[in-house]
C-alpha cells in the first residue's frame, strides 16, 4: 500500500508543487509518526518513574522509537482501520520487551492531538521567519522609494498623489499586524496533555493516585516542550484549530491584497511596476510576446483556497457534540497542512516578487504629470475664493476645464489644466501664473505621506529587532 505512490496515480499539488520541504517534512507521515513514538516514550518514561515499567522495558521501547515502518504499519491498518491502533502495534512488534507496555493508560487522542499541537507549533515558527523576512523586505522598499512620488488610486481610478513608499508602508503595516496576531494566539495554541477517554484523567487515576496521575501529564508535557488546556473532552478544544486558521487567513488576506496591487500596477495602461523576469519565463503556450503575472495570481489563488479554509475550521468546534464525535479528523488532517503549505508557497513567492519589483519611473512621471494636476483643483478654489472669487461660479470654471483636459485625453491628445487655466481670465485675475504652476505641482499635494511613513519605518524596525 504504501509503496504504491508514484507518478501513475493522483498526487496533491501540496506533494510538491506548493510549500516548502521543511514545512511538508512536519506534516509528512514520517515525522507525524515519530513524534506519536515520542509521546509514547514520553508516557512510558514517566510511568516508568511511577513503577509502572521496569528498567528493561523502558530500554526497548527508546530503543525503537525512531524505527518507522510505514509498510507494516498500512497492513495493519487496512486490517483493523485503525491508524493509530496499526502504529501501536508496529512498535509493539518491534518492542519484544516492553511492548505490551506501550499506550498504557492513554486513548488515541492522547496522542493525536499532542502530536497535532506541536506540528502547529513548529509551522508557526516557520511562517513568522518568512512573514518577519517579508517585512524586512518592505522595510527596504520604504526606504527606497521615500522621494518617489505617484498618484494615488481610488475606485481604479487616478485620485491624488502619495508616495511609493507611504505604499508599501501599507502592505507592511496589515503584515505586521499579522504578525502581531500570531504572536498574540500563540499561548493560547495549547495541548490535550494526557487526559483520557473523556478528558477527565479516569485511566490514569486508576493506574496511579489523583496527585500522581497530574504529575506524570505535567512530566511528559515538559519533555514534549508543550502546555496543556485546563479542561479538555477527548480531544482539545478545536476552537484552537479555528484560531490557527484565522491567523493563517490573515495573512493570506494581506498577501491577496498587495499581489492583486502587483497585478494592476504591472498592466501596461498603468505600467508603474514590472517584475524582473529571467530570460527562459514563458509567459503564455500561445502568445510569446505575453508577461503575465503568473506568480502574484498564484499567491491570489492560493490565498483564496486558504480564506474557503475558515469555514472547516468553524465547523469542528461548533459541531463537536458533548465529548466528542469524529467527523472532525477527515477535515482536519486536511486543512491543518494545506493551509499551512499553502501560506508557506505564498509567502516564499511573495518574497521573490518583492525583491524582483522593479519601479518604471518613466510611466510613474507620466501618469503623474497627465492625473495628478487635478488634484490641484480644490487646493485652487481654496485660494481663489479666498481673494474674493465666486466659489460657485469657480467651481463650475474649474469643473469644466477638467472636462476639457478629459475629453482631450479621450482623443489621444494630452493638454495641461495649467495651459487652459493661464487662458482663463476669470481666473488669472484672482491668481497669478507663478502660484497657478505651484499649485498644479503634484509634489506638493502629498500631505504628511513622508512623514508617516517615517514614522512607521522606525516603528517597523524596532519591531524587527524584537
Amino acid at each position: 500500500m504504501i509503496n504504491s505512490f508514484d507518478y501513475s496515480t493522483y498526487l496533491s499539488p501540496f506533494t510538491a508543487r506548493y510549500g516548502s520541504t521543511e514545512m511538508r517534512t512536519i506534516w509528512s507521515e514520517v515525522y507525524k509518526r515519530k513524534l506519536w513514538r515520542k509521546i509514547w516514550v514520553g508516557l512510558a518514561n514517566a510511568e516508568y518513574k511511577e513503577g509502572l515499567l521496569t528498567k528493561e522495558e523502558l530500554n526497548d521501547i527508546v530503543s525503537h522509537k525512531e524505527d518507522i515502518d510505514l509498510v507494516r504499519a498500512k497492513e495493519i491498518e487496512k486490517a483493523i482501520y485503525h491508524e493509530l491502533m496499526a502504529e501501536i502495534r508496529t512498535f509493539s512488534e518491534q518492542c519484544k520487551i516492553g511492548g505490551g507496555k506501550i499506550h498504557l493508560g492513554a486513548t488515541s487522542t492522547d496522542i493525536l492531538d499532542n502530536t497535532t499541537i506541536i506540528q502547529i507549533h513548529e509551522s508557526l515558527k516557520i511562517t513568522k521567519s518568512r512573514l518577519k523576512n517579508l517585512l524586512s523586505g518592505f522595510s527596504g522598499k520604504i526606504k527606497e522609494n521615500k522621494d518617489t512620488i505617484c498618484m494615488g488610486y481610488t475606485h481604479l481610478q487616478p485620485a491624488e498623489p502619495t508616495t511609493l513608499s507611504y505604499r508599501f508602508a501599507f502592505y507592511a503595516q496589515d503584515l505586521l499586524l499579522d504578525y502581531e496576531f500570531l504572536e498574540k494566539i500563540e499561548p493560547f495554541l495549547l495541548g490535550k496533555g494526557v487526559k483520557g477517554a473523556v478528558g477527565t484523567s479516569a485511566s490514569y487515576t486508576s493506574l496511579l493516585s489523583e496527585e500522581k496521575s497530574v504529575t506524570l501529564e505535567s512530566d511528559i508535557l515538559r519533555d514534549l516542550g508543550i502546555k496543556s488546556v485546563d479542561i479538555s473532552t477527548q480531544t482539545y478544544p478545536r476552537k484552537i484549530d479555528l484560531l490557527v486558521v484565522e491567523a493563517l487567513s490573515n495573512i493570506a488576506s494581506s498577501l491577496h491584497k498587495f499581489a492583486f496591487d502587483y497585478r494592476i500596477m504591472q498592466q501596461p495602461s498603468i505600467g508603474e511596476w514590472v517584475e524582473k523576469r529571467d530570460k527562459n519565463r514563458i509567459g503564455s503556450s500561445a502568445m510569446p510576446f505575453k508577461r503575465n503575472p503568473d506568480k502574484a495570481e498564484k499567491v491570489c489563488s492560493l490565498s483564496r483556497y486558504v480564506s474557503s479554509l475558515f469555514n472547516s475550521a468553524w465547523s469542528n468546534p461548533a459541531l463537536s457534540l458533548l465529548e466528542r464525535t469524529l467527523d472532525d479528523s477527515a477535515s482536519q488532517r486536511i486543512f491543518l497542512p494545506e493551509a499551512f503549505l499553502a501560506i508557506d508557497e505564498c509567502l516564499i513567492t511573495t518574497q521573490k516578487l518583492l525583491e524582483n519589483l522593479q519601479i518604471n519611473m518613466s510611466a510613474v512621471e507620466k501618469n503623474l504629470s497627465i492625473y495628478g494636476q487635478f488634484s490641484a483643483v480644490e487646493p485652487i478654489l481654496m485660494y481663489i475664493s479666498k481673494k474674493g472669487a465666486d466659489r460657485q461660479e469657480m467651481h463650475e470654471i474649474l469643473k469644466n476645464a477638467c472636462m476639457k483636459v478629459w475629453e482631450e485625453k479621450d482623443r489621444g491628445k494630452n493638454i495641461s489644466l495649467l495651459s487652459i487655466l493661464q487662458k482663463d481670465t476669470s481666473v488669472t485675475r484672482y491668481i497669478d501664473s507663478k502660484k497657478l504652476k505651484s499649485l498644479l505641482d503634484p509634489k506638493n499635494h502629498i500631505g504628511l505621506a513622508k512623514i508617516r511613513s517615517d514614522k512607521f519605518l522606525k516603528k517597523l524596525s524596532t519591531r524587527l529587532k524584537s
